[in-house]
């Protein structure tokens, strides 16, 4: 073991109680035996026969006109493969696609905040496709449909009734130039669901499909950066059903441009100086020497976390590149792999959070991509808010097992891509993630 390897990052007490603690975060977690097999699935109470899947919610695709006009979309190639289609007009609402990204209607980090703060301004190429979608019939009447949908779900619905025309469509502009933005995926429920309790989510799609949703992630992030000089980091995040914080059971990525790095690259940015070799040392090498290594292929590799509030599983890019648009399609289509294969065991009843983290786009130091999925299995209660000592209710090795197992189900399924090798197959060692030999070259 390397010499700067933290050691006790899990210790198990004579009990059988595991402590873990998070060397990047400082975060302390005690996992309590006997808890680890419990059932973990939220059902629908109410499931029922599905009768109109396309319109089950405002991000089906039978009710496109609801959400802000799109700034992209990907659809099936004649090949098969997927095309990125940019800056959709109104045109395209009624033509096929497989996942859209729009604007959020109600911003984490609104249009008016970059403008008042920072003086920003849509750059032209945006501006002129907002007035050329403005100026088609049908695009006006989809953007003040949107306009008026917005207001009256903020109780503004009188002044919306008094503003002009012109006052309507200036509140149009943060549709074009926002910096918060959603990936909607096109099914509500799964291929060949017939209950409502039957969703679509990232482990149900096909492989191809997920590297799909991935790509046009990433372009929307890449986007987000060229249009906003003043955003210092773009985050990307998915919740998976409400108890994980979704507004619609529906399939769905967000982006969300900040003006700051966030608290986590923050805390990490001064260890990683230090050591450029941290992530290797202190995170997956380690996870490797303690067998907590899930699963792998060539250019990624999967870990059960440690030290995280909720059990967690690691999907780390092993690429030499730092931000996700600069990996080679063989490097993205390795962490779709992996993350799609995370989802697809941990099923689609079971409510959690994917969390992005990758280099802020100011910083001179290397840190690699990796992409975290959080079982939202647990609630926070006035133990762990008064100790900052929180209980997971699964402990790093079950949840390891757990997942390596059923990943095993799914291989012989065919039900996630081929080339994964798993658990006990994998070969991770020393160094493994190739972007810190890349660094000390």
């Amino acid at each position: 073991m390397p010499a700067n390897t933290p050691r006790f990052s899990i210790v198990t007490m004579a009990d059988g109680t595991i402590k873990q603690f998070n060397p990047l975060s400082g975060t302390e977690v005690w996992t309590v035996p006997g808890r680890a097999n419990r059932p973990l699935e939220v059902r629908a109470p109410d499931a029922r026969p599905i009768d109109d899947p396309g319109h089950a919610c405002a991000f089906c695709a039978g009710r496109v006109s609801e959400t802000p006009p799109e700034k992209s979309r990907i659809r099936a190639g004649a090949d098969g493969s997927g095309e990125i289609v940019r800056d959709a007009g109104p045109d395209m609402l009624a033509e096929d696609w497989a996942f859209r990204r729009v604007p959020n209607l109600f911003e984490i980090v609104s249009y008016d905040y970059w403008k008042h703060n920072y003086g920003h301004e849509m750059d032209a190429a945006t501006r002129m496709r907002m007035e050329a979608y403005i100026a088609d019939p049908t695009g006006r009447a989809h953007v003040l449909k949107v306009v008026e949908a917005k207001m009256r779900a903020s109780q503004r619905g009188a002044e919306f009734e008094a503003m002009s025309e012109t006052e309507k469509l200036a509140l149009a502009e943060p549709f074009f130039g926002g910096g918060h933005d959603v990936i909607i995926g096109r099914r509500h429920y799964a291929e060949g669901a017939t209950r409502t309790d039957q969703l679509a989510s990232s482990g149900t799609l096909a492989p191809r499909e997920h590297e799909w949703y991935m790509r046009l992630a990433i372009d929307a992030m890449r986007d987000l950066y060229a249009r906003n000089r003043y955003a210092k980091y773009v985050q990307v995040f998915q919740n998976w059903m409400k108890p994980a914080g979704a507004s619609f059971d529906h399939l769905h990525k967000q982006l969300v441009a900040i003006d700051e790095r966030t608290v986590g690259a923050r805390t990490e940015i001064p260890m990683l100086r230090r050591n450029p070799n941290l992530y290797n040392e202190a995170i997956v090498d380690y996870a490797g020497y303690r067998n907590l290594v899930v699963a792998e292929n060539a250019h990624a590799v999967a870990i059960a976390g440690f030290g995280h509030r909720y059990p967690t599983l690691e999907v780390w890019s092993r690429s030499a590149a730092c931000q996700p648009w600069e990996h080679t399609p063989a490097e993205q289509q390795a962490m779709s792999d992996l993350v799609h294969a995370m989802h697809a065991a941990t099923g689609p009843a079971i409510p959690s959070n994917e969390e992005w983290y990758a280099q802020p786009i100011d910083l001179d130091v290397a840190m690699p991509w990796r992409i975290l999925v959080k079982w939202r299995v647990s609630t926070l209660a006035g133990f762990e808010g008064g100790s900052k000592i929180y209980v997971n209710t699964i402990d790093p090795h079950a949840l390891r097992d757990r997942v390596a197992a059923r990943l095993r189900s799914l291989r012989d399924e065919e039900r996630i891509a081929p080339g994964i090798s798993i658990a006990t197959e994998c070969s991770c060692a020393v160094n493994s993630l190739k972007y810190n030999r890349a660094l000390q070259a």
